[in-house]
């Protein structure tokens, strides 16, 4: 039979927490503002575009564009789906209900990519995999891209 050993006891005071002022956290709000999910939505079609066209004309293959264009929108569409879901009016009703929303309409934005996916080989036309996964990868990596290119908060201008 093992002993453990007790938690050593600390002797430092922590300092009390002490909430915010409303000033302080509207400051706070101005400083850092959300990022949008429509921007995010917006830099992923710019993104899948972009994607499409490249393959297209690297390639010279017009199924090859076609198939980096579904990947990425295989990402776009559920996004959208997903951006709408969490901007709609009852997901900021309070804190459960927008935990609960936003659980769901991940799971929504999940099962529509699949869907999307497993119907990829019926709606384009000799479909490239490869390109395919491209156009979704690089789709889905503008989440990243977006955090650092978002709007940035406008300098208040004082009246002296």
């Amino acid at each position: 039979m093992k002993k453990i050993a007790p938690l050593p006891e600390t002797t430092e005071e922590e300092p009390p927490f002490t909430p915010l002022t409303a000033q302080e956290a509207q400051r706070l709000r101005e400083q850092n503002p959300p990022v949008s999910p429509w921007w995010v939505v917006a830099g992923q079609a710019v993104v899948g575009l972009v994607v499409a066209l490249a393959a297209w004309a690297l390639t010279g293959r017009q199924n090859v564009g076609w198939s980096a264009g579904y990947g990425a929108l295989a990402v776009v569409i559920p996004a959208a789906i997903f951006a709408r879901g969490l901007t709609g009016r009852f997901s900021s009703l309070n804190a459960g209900t927008a935990a609960v929303g936003f659980l769901v309409w991940e799971m929504v934005k999940i099962a529509s990519s699949i869907a999307l996916l497993a119907a990829a080989p019926r709606l384009v036309p000799e479909l490239s995999w490869p390109a395919l996964l491209v156009g979704l990868v690089l789709t889905v990596k503008v989440y990243w891209v977006a955090l650092a290119f978002s709007p940035r908060p406008r300098k208040r201008q004082t009246l002296n």
